[in-house]
């Protein structure tokens, strides 16, 4: 995608978010959530991790390959976002929320 003299997208496409979406919920079958982040606990530096979650809140189990995969199509599609910290995505409606937010939102 070219991007114009300002750095915006020449071509936005806000339908990216849904389409990825629905790519996530058909290679994971259950998934409700994906949280991501470049933090994984049990590494010393930064490395991707993706924790899968279903409409219950119970984490998924799934191979280390598939996870990495939804993990970096989730990037690709917000490179903006500091990956620093931990982010959901949410199948159902197609946004991303940082995890902290999630959680304070629930603390309500």
């Amino acid at each position: 995608m070219l991007a114009t003299p300002s750095g915006s997208p020449a071509c936005p496409d806000d339908g990216r978010p849904r389409r990825l979406a629905a790519q996530l919920a058909d290679m994971i079958p259950g998934a409700a959530t994906i949280r991501v982040s470049l933090m994984d606990p049990a590494q010393t530096w930064p490395h991707l991790n993706a924790i899968v979650k279903d409409e219950a809140g119970r984490t998924m189990e799934l191979g280390r390959p598939t996870a990495r995969i939804a993990a970096r199509w989730i990037l690709r599609v917000w490179p903006e976002v500091d990956w620093m910290r931990p982010y959901i995505f949410c199948l159902t409606d197609a946004t991303l929320t940082r995890s902290d937010l999630v959680a304070a939102d629930r603390g309500r």
